[in-house]
């Protein structure tokens, strides 16, 4: 495998995992039962799934342009990225880590929408789905937040990319919906048996990334802070 394309690859990844993970998987649920009021209508099914995913693709890239770009436009903060990136992002791939491991928590934040502003947008129909997106993906809570802030910003950070690696985040996010969009409109209904796996999967997954994470963190710590040579 081409060693350019590993993190873009990482960005897919953390954007899937963000997507199953419970809170970000509650919302997918959410954008699901509103793409099943129009079962019948297969175009509608499809296209809701993805301008749900497209919506989760521009509130991600936007916030994370803006994120990286003030960042990477500071000359001081842009010095001490280009010096210290690889020093800082040990302790923040363990802390990341041990969030998705469950030993560290925090409580949810991020922007607040009411069930009457969902509803509204439920109202508005298949155009309804990409505000719909936006609104999801900008509701942070503990995971998504580690996974976004401090993963996918750092990851942009290093490579300098600000539009590219949000976008693919954002598309990994919403991969789900789209795919029981598809098998919706494939005819395939029995979409509850799909989530009980789908959170199986998610559970063993976030452990293992974060056992990864800590791996990892321990490596780029040893490394670029103590100087040890370990390869």
């Amino acid at each position: 495998m081409d060693t350019a394309s590993i993190p873009l690859l990482s960005a897919l990844w953390l954007g899937i995992l963000t997507s199953i993970s419970p809170c970000p998987l509650a919302s997918n649920i959410a954008a699901v039962s509103f793409i099943v009021k129009r079962i019948d209508h297969t175009s509608f099914v499809f296209s809701s799934g993805l301008l749900y995913t497209l919506g989760r693709v521009i509130g991600y890239t936007v916030l994370g342009v803006l994120i990286t770009s003030s960042l990477l436009s500071m000359p001081q903060a842009s010095f001490f990225l280009q010096n210290y990136m690889n020093k800082i992002l040990g302790p923040i791939l363990i802390i990341t880590g041990l969030f998705l491991l469950g030993i560290l928590s925090f409580t949810s934040f991020g922007f607040s929408f009411s069930q009457k502003s969902t509803a509204r947008l439920q109202d508005m129909g298949v155009l309804g789905a990409l505000p719909l997106g936006i609104l999801f993906a900008l509701s942070f809570c503990p995971i998504s937040a580690a996974l976004f802030f401090g993963s996918l910003i750092p990851l942009s950070v290093k490579t300098g990319s600000n539009i590219i690696f949000p976008s693919v985040y954002g598309i990994g996010t919403g991969l789900p919906v789209l795919l029981v969009a598809i098998l919706l409109a494939a005819g395939i209904k029995n979409i509850g048996t799909i989530f009980k796996k789908i959170t199986l999967f998610e559970y063993w997954m976030r452990k293992t990334t974060g056992v990864i994470f800590i791996l990892v963190g321990i490596y780029y710590v040893l490394t670029y802070i103590f100087y040890l040579s370990l390869l």
